[in-house]
């Protein structure tokens, strides 16, 4: 538990009030030779402009969005909200994340009224060692916590725990699938809200590595260049991001410098709580 931690972050996704549907939100403190902003957070905080301008009686249940240039974390991020659409059952929000006078994020939101209706999903993987089983972070990475320095020691808001594999594994091709258990490092309120805008900072924190499993000599090679440039969420059944959701994430496709990644999120009691499809940067070292 890292209570502090999650405090920390969901004081990072209060975004402050400029006007009417412009909001600023803020970034971490800045780690050593951080050079961008993690776009975990610009999602969340892109998110959070938007709920913030629908009726409580709508929920998110779609976001797609693109992350057009890289996010300076010295300064804070503007978010402008445009209200396209309200209707009876659904509202649409265009969210434009500004810095230095340019976009370096667009998000489209889709909220819906709950409603009864038709019911199937896959069926969440039984075949998956329980969290309580496997290591947490510190423990999985400290035989490479020189290696990773400040993202080895800094404060963790989400407890990501692997299933598949260990780093020594890395060395050779693997299978183009990999599952992690994930939730908030502490307790969160009692707004879904709240859950959602978490989930959607966590789910960018593993997917696109899922792009390099099959790609022997890739992993923690600091010329490989990654950078995710579209993400896509649907919201399917209620769930909590500080219980444990298990991440389900495979690769189809790799070509021209980028990889597809696609996630499947269940929570505890086995419904599918969220789909998520992103593509990214996978750009090989060159000379």
């Amino acid at each position: 538990m890292d209570q502090r931690a999650v405090d920390d972050l969901i004081a990072l996704l209060d975004l402050e009030d400029i006007e009417d549907d412009v909001f600023r939100g803020r970034s971490p403190a800045i780690d050593a030779g951080q050079q961008r902003v993690f776009g975990g957070q610009v999602a969340g905080q892109a998110l959070v402009a938007a709920t913030r301008t629908v009726g409580d009686d709508k929920h998110i249940h779609s976001l797609h969005a693109y992350f057009l240039r890289p996010g300076d974390p010295r300064i804070p991020i503007l978010y402008q909200v445009d209200r396209q659409r309200d209707g009876r059952s659904f509202g649409t929000r265009r969210v434009v994340a500004v810095q230095h006078g340019r976009p370096i994020f667009n998000l489209s939101a889709s909220f819906h009224v709950a409603e009864d209706g038709y019911e199937h999903q896959f069926e969440m993987p039984t075949d998956v060692t329980p969290p309580d089983e496997l290591d947490d972070f510190h423990t999985r990475w400290a035989p490479y916590a020189e290696q990773l320095g400040d993202w080895y020691t800094r404060p963790r808001a989400i407890d990501v725990r692997y299933a598949d594999w260990e780093p020594a594994d890395r060395g050779e091709s693997m299978p183009p699938r990999h599952r992690v258990w994930a939730r908030a490092s502490g307790v969160l309120p009692d707004d879904p809200t709240l859950h959602a805008c978490v989930l959607t900072y966590l789910s960018d924190m593993t997917l696109l590595d899922t792009t390099l499993l099959p790609h022997a000599g890739t992993f923690m090679n600091q010329r490989v260049q990654m950078a995710s440039l579209d993400h896509a969420m649907w919201f399917h059944r209620p769930f909590r991001a500080d219980e444990w959701l298990l991440y389900d994430q495979d690769t189809p496709t790799a070509s021209g410098a980028r990889g597809l990644a696609r996630g499947s999120i269940y929570a505890a009691d086995g419904g599918l709580a969220v789909s998520v499809v992103q593509e990214g940067l996978i750009r090989p070292p060159r000379d």
